[in-house]
C-alpha cells in the first residue's frame, strides 16, 4: 500500500469514460483529514468536475474501521498553542484560517458537485468526515457505519456544514445530535436524511463492477441510482436497529425548553434507564459549557441561511474558536495530555456569560475568504 495521504485512480467504464476514485489513505489515524489531504482532494475534484472523460466520482477510506474520523485536530492544536500572532486579530492563526477555508471550499464543492459523487461511508464517519459525506449526491452507509458530530467534547461546535444539515433533520433531532455528539448508525442516517442508500460492505467490489458495466451517457445520476438501488434491496436484512427514530419522542421532550440554558441542563439531567440516551446525556454533561450554548446559538443564526452563507458563517466562527482557548483546551485534555480533565473557560453552563458567546460571532474580516463560493 502506498504511503501517499490520498490515492487517486480512474476506473474505466464500458463507454470509454471513467469513474474517478479517491481513497483517503491514513488508516492508522482513521483517515483523519490533514490539510495536505484536503488540498489534494480539492484540486483533484475540481479537475475531475471539468474533465469530460470522468462520468462520476467515488470517495472512500482505506481499511475497514473508518471512512474518516474527523480533521487533524492535533495539527490545529499546535497552531493554536505555538503561533505567537501578530497585530491583525484575523491573522493570529493563519494555519487555522487556511485549514478551515480550504476544508469548507471542499465541502461546498461536494454539496454542489456537477457529477454523480458517491461516498462509501463504511465504519466511522465523524466530524470532518461528515463534511465529506453529508453533501454528496449518493451517500452510502453500511452495517458498520457509525456517525456523529462530537465537537462538544473538544469545545467546538458541529462545523463542516453541520449548521446546514443538522437544521434540516426531523423535529429537533439535529439539535439533539449536535448538542450531545451522540453516535448513530446506518438506519438513523437514513431517517435523519444524512444517507441515501444502505449497502453491506462486502458488496463494495460488486457495486464498482456493476457501475463499470452500467449504461452510461444518457443520465449519469439515474445510472448510479439504479445500480445502488439494486444492491440496497439485497442488503435490507442487515440493516441495524434504529436509535434516533426509536427515541424521537424522548428527543423532542428533552429538547423542549424555554431557553438554551434550560435545554442544556435538561438533557444533562436525564435520569431515565435508556442506555443510548444516558450516553448522550453524559457526553453533553462532560462537554464544554461554552459549546453547549454556542451550538444552539449557531443553529439558530443559520436556520434560514443559504448553504453559501452557512460556510461563510462557520469559517468566521471556527477561526474565532481557534483564537479563544476553549477549543485548544478540549483537544489538550482529550488527545494531547489525555487526562480527560479539561479546564473549561467556564466551569458550568450557568456561569457562561452571553457576552462571551457573542464574541465568537464578531466578524474577523470585512469580506469573508469564502466570499467567492
Amino acid at each position: 500500500m502506498s504511503d501517499l495521504p490520498v490515492l487517486f485512480s480512474e476506473l474505466p467504464l464500458n463507454n470509454g469514460q471513467k469513474i474517478g476514485v479517491a481513497t483517503l489513505n491514513a488508516p492508522r489515524a482513521l483517515n483523519a483529514l490533514s490539510l495536505e489531504m484536503i488540498d489534494q482532494l480539492l484540486a483533484k475534484f475540481e479537475s475531475w468536475a471539468s474533465n469530460a472523460q470522468i462520468a462520476a466520482v467515488w470517495l472512500e477510506g482505506t481499511g475497514d474501521k473508518a471512512f474518516c474520523a474527523g480533521g487533524d485536530i492535533v495539527a490545529l492544536y499546535r497552531s493554536m498553542t505555538e503561533y505567537t500572532g501578530g497585530t491583525d486579530p484575523a491573522k493570529e492563526n493563519p494555519y487555522a484560517e487556511n485549514f478551515f477555508t480550504t476544508e469548507y471550499k471542499l465541502d461546498y464543492l461536494i454539496h454542489t458537485y456537477p457529477k454523480p459523487l458517491i461516498v462509501w461511508g463504511n465504519g466511522i464517519v465523524m466530524g470532518g468526515g461528515m463534511g465529506l459525506f453529508a453533501g454528496a449526491a449518493f451517500r452510502v452507509v453500511t452495517e458498520t457505519s457509525r456517525l456523529a458530530m462530537p465537537e462538544i467534547t473538544i469545545g467546538l461546535y458541529p462545523d463542516v456544514g453541520g449548521s446546514w444539515f443538522l437544521n434540516r433533520m426531523p423535529g429537533r433531532c439535529g439539535l439533539f445530535l449536535g448538542l450531545t455528539g451522540a453516535h448513530f448508525n446506518a438506519a438513523d442516517a437514513l431517517f435523519v436524511g444524512l444517507a441515501d442508500r444502505f449497502i453491506t460492505h462486502e458488496q463494495r467490489n460488486k457495486v464498482l463492477a456493476a457501475l463499470e458495466e452500467a449504461p452510461w451517457g444518457e443520465d449519469d445520476f439515474r445510472t448510479v441510482s439504479h445500480v445502488l438501488r439494486e444492491f440496497e434491496t439485497a442488503s435490507q436484512a442487515a440493516l441495524p436497529a434504529a436509535q434516533v427514530e426509536a427515541h424521537f419522542t424522548e428527543i423532542q421532550q428533552l429538547t423542549d425548553a424555554d431557553s438554551d440554558l434550560e435545554r442544556a441542563k435538561k438533557i444533562a439531567a436525564y435520569a431515565g434507564e435508556d442506555k443510548w440516551l444516558q450516553r448522550a446525556a453524559s457526553s453533553l454533561a462532560a462537554g464544554s459549557p461554552t459549546a453547549m450554548l454556542l451550538i444552539q446559538e449557531q443553529l439558530r443564526r443559520t436556520r434560514h441561511a443559504s448553504l453559501r452563507e452557512v460556510f461563510q458563517q462557520e469559517l468566521n466562527l471556527s477561526v474565532q474558536a481557534s483564537l479563544k482557548g476553549e477549543f485548544a483546551e478540549g483537544i489538550r485534555a482529550l488527545l494531547i495530555d489525555k487526562d480527560k480533565n479539561p479546564r473549561w473557560h467556564y466551569a458550568t453552563v450557568d456561569a457562561v456569560e452571553q457576552q462571551w458567546i457573542d464574541s465568537f460571532f464578531e466578524p474577523l474580516w470585512s469580506e469573508s475568504p469564502l466570499q467567492a463560493l
